[in-house]
C-alpha cells in the first residue's frame, strides 16, 4: 500500500507496522509518548505499543507515575514512532481514555512474573534513595505472593490514544519528505491531506 492510494490510516499504519517488525533489529513497536503537566510543560519517554486495534493505539503503565498524572490530568497524549532503517515515522495524537479492568488484567497475566512483581514493587517516577531499597521492595513483594498468583496492582493499567490526527511521514531526497495527514472528522470519517515537508 502507498501513501499516495492510502484511504485508512489504521491499515497505513499496520502495513508500515508490518515491514517494521522484519526491518527493525529491536522493538519495532517503540514509541516516544508525549504527554503534559498540568503547567504545561511537556514531557516525552519511550515506551512500547501493547494494543492496536480501529479504537486506538494501547500502552500500559502505573497510573501514580508522572505520566499517568498527566494523562488523567490533561487526557490526551501524542505519540512518535521511528523506523530509522525505513526512513519513516508515525506521529499520532489524540484523547485518551483507559482501556477496561478486563483488557488490563489480561495484558497484565502475560508479562513475566518479574515484570509483574516490579509493577507492585516500584513507585514509579518518585524518588528512590539508593538500587539497594528497590531491590528490597522486590523481594519484599516476591515473599508476599510467596509463589502464587500476582494480580495487576489497582494502580497499574492501560490508556488508548484514540487518535484525531494521525501523519505518514516518508523520508526523501533533498529533505523534501512526504507527509500525508488524517484527520478524523465526525464518528469515524477521515479527511486525507498532504503537507509541506
Amino acid at each position: 500500500m502507498t501513501l499516495e492510494n492510502a484511504t485508512d490510516p489504521f491499515a497505513q499504519f499496520r502495513a508500515w507496522f508490518a515491514e517494521a517488525e522484519t526491518a527493525e533489529i529491536n522493538d519495532p513497536n517503540a514509541m516516544s509518548v508525549a504527554t503534559v503537566g498540568a503547567d504545561g510543560r511537556p514531557s516525552v519517554r519511550i515506551l512500547l505499543l501493547k494494543g492496536l486495534d480501529d479504537r486506538g493505539f494501547t500502552f500500559y503503565t502505573n497510573t501514580q507515575s508522572r505520566k499517568g498524572d498527566q494523562l488523567d490530568a490533561t487526557h490526551f497524549a501524542a505519540l512518535t514512532f521511528h523506523w530509522k532503517s525505513l526512513r519513516r515515522q508515525v506521529r499520532i495524537e489524540g484523547p485518551v481514555e483507559r482501556v477496561t479492568d478486563a483488557e488490563a488484567d489480561a495484558y497484565f497475566a502475560s508479562r513475566p512474573r518479574g515484570s509483574r512483581i516490579g509493577a507492585w514493587a516500584s513507585q514509579q517516577s518518585r524518588p528512590l534513595d539508593s538500587r539497594a531499597t528497590l531491590e528490597q521492595a522486590v523481594a519484599d513483594t516476591e515473599a508476599r505472593f510467596d509463589g502464587g498468583e500476582v494480580p495487576r496492582p489497582p494502580h497499574w493499567t492501560g490508556f488508548r490514544v484514540v487518535p484525531d490526527r494521525i501523519e505518514f511521514w516518508q523520508d526523501r531526497e533533498y529533505r523534501l519528505h512526504d507527509r500525508i495527514l488524517f484527520t478524523r472528522e465526525g464518528e469515524g470519517e477521515w479527511k486525507k491531506g498532504r503537507l509541506y515537508p
